[in-house]
C-alpha cells in the first residue's frame, strides 16, 4: 500500500482496525486506570503489535504484558522497553534468550515452581520475578499458600533474583456473561488470593505488585483494592465474545473487524464470501455481521477459505460485508498487517509486530 485509498479497494478478507475508535479505548482504560489509582501494564497477546503497544505506553501504561518470549523479543525488537512475561519460561534456550532479553529492556517474568526460579537464577542476575498463583483453573501456578511460600523461600536462596510481587488471572472467569455472577465469582476468588498474599507476609515476603485481572473483570478487580495493576488485554479492540458479556466500567467501542466480499450468490437465503477458517479463529464460535448485510444474518464456516451467510435480503455478488472477530486474539495471529481505517479510507497499514512469535 502507497498511499490512502477507499476501504473498498482492500483486498478481502483484510483486518480493519478503525483508529479513532482504538485510540478512545486506549484513552479510556488509562484514564480508568488513573483514576482509580492501579498500574496499566496492558496484555500484548491481544494485538500482537509494536504501534499499539507505543501507543498504550504513550497513554499512561507502565509497559506491557507478552504470553511468548518469542512475542516479547518482536516487541522489544521494535522499541518497547518495558515488558512483563506471564507464562513460566523453563527450557534452557528459553532461559538463555529470557537472560539476553533481560540486559536490553526492563524484564520480568513469572515462575511457579523452585526449580525453575533456581535454573533463572543461575543464569540471570537482578531479575524480577513474580509467583504465579492458580486461581483454580490448573493451567500454571503454584496451588496453595503454602507452595508460595515454599517459592518466595527459593526465590530469596537463589541471592539473584528479585520478587515482584504475585500474579493471578482468572482467565475462565472473563466471559461469565451475567455481571453479578461474574463479580459474584471474582469475589470469592479473591478472597483465596488474600490467604495466599497473607501467607506470604506472615513468611515475610513483601509482594509490592499485584498484577492480573483482565477485560471482563478489570472493574471488579480495582473495586475490590487487591490489584495494583491491571493487565487488560482486548479492551482494544472488543470482539463478539466480550459484545456478549454484561461488561462494568467505562464503555468501551468495537474496533477490530474483518472486511469481506460476496464470491457466491446462487442459493436463495444464502451467500457465500471469501472469509472462513483461515480468516477467523473459530474456539469462541462464529463471527457477528456488523455491516453490510442485516445484523440477523447467521455466519456458518463452509470451509478454509469460505463462510456463508444465511437469512433474508442479503447482498449480492460481489458486496463487501463487515463481521467483528468471535476471538480478536488468535484471529489478529493470522493476519500480516492491519488496514487503518479513518472514516471511510484506509489512512496506512500498520504490521502484525509479533505474528506467529509463538517460541
Amino acid at each position: 500500500m502507497t498511499g490512502p485509498l477507499p476501504r473498498s479497494e482492500v483486498p478481502t478478507p483484510a483486518l480493519i482496525l478503525d483508529r479513532p475508535a482504538l485510540e478512545r479505548n486506549i484513552a479510556a482504560m488509562a484514564a480508568f486506570a488513573a483514576a482509580q489509582g492501579v498500574a496499566l501494564r496492558p496484555h500484548a497477546k491481544t494485538h500482537k503489535s509494536a504501534d499499539i503497544a507505543l501507543r498504550q505506553i504513550a497513554a499512561g501504561a507502565a509497559g506491557i504484558c507478552c504470553a511468548k518470549l518469542a512475542e516479547a523479543e518482536a516487541l522489544a525488537e521494535a522499541g518497547v522497553a518495558s515488558i512483563h512475561l506471564t507464562s513460566p519460561v523453563v527450557a534452557p534456550g528459553a532461559i538463555a534468550r529470557l537472560a539476553a532479553l533481560h540486559a536490553r529492556i526492563a524484564l520480568s517474568v513469572v515462575v511457579d515452581h523452585p526449580d525453575n526460579a533456581r535454573a533463572l537464577g543461575a543464569s540471570t542476575n537482578g531479575l524480577t520475578v513474580f509467583i504465579d498463583v492458580d486461581p483454580g483453573s490448573h493451567r500454571t501456578g503454584v496451588t496453595s499458600p503454602a507452595a508460595a511460600v515454599a517459592l518466595a523461600k527459593a526465590i530469596a536462596a537463589t541471592g539473584t533474583l528479585r520478587l515482584g510481587g504475585v500474579q493471578y488471572y482468572c482467565g475462565s472467569h472473563q466471559h461469565i456473561p451475567s455481571l453479578a455472577e461474574r463479580r459474584a465469582a471474582i469475589v470469592e476468588r479473591t478472597d483465596y488470593l488474600g490467604t495466599v498474599l497473607a501467607a506470604l507476609r506472615d513468611a515475610g515476603f513483601d509482594a509490592p505488585t499485584v498484577t492480573g485481572g483482565g477485560t471482563g473483570t478489570f472493574a471488579i478487580d480495582a473495586a475490590l483494592g487487591v490489584f495494583t495493576e491491571l493487565q487488560v488485554g482486548s479492551y482494544v479492540f472488543l470482539d463478539r465474545e466480550y459484545m456478549d458479556c454484561e461488561l462494568a466500567g467505562p464503555r468501551f467501542e468495537p474496533a477490530l473487524f474483518v472486511d469481506a466480499t460476496v464470491v457466491s450468490a446462487n442459493t436463495p437465503g444464502m451467500v457465500t464470501i471469501d472469509s472462513g477458517l483461515k480468516a477467523f479463529a473459530t474456539d469462541a464460535g462464529v463471527p457477528a455481521v456488523h455491516a453490510g448485510a442485516p445484523v440477523a444474518s447467521r455466519y456458518a464456516f463452509t470451509g478454509d477459505e469460505h463462510g456463508a451467510l444465511l437469512g433474508e435480503n442479503l447482498p449480492g455478488l460481489g458486496a463487501r460485508v463487515t463481521l467483528m472477530p468471535p476471538h480478536c486474539d488468535p484471529t489478529v495471529n493470522l493476519y500480516d498487517r492491519y488496514h487503518l481505517l479513518d472514516g471511510d479510507t484506509i489512512s496506512g497499514t500498520w504490521p502484525v509486530t509479533a505474528r506467529g512469535r509463538s517460541t
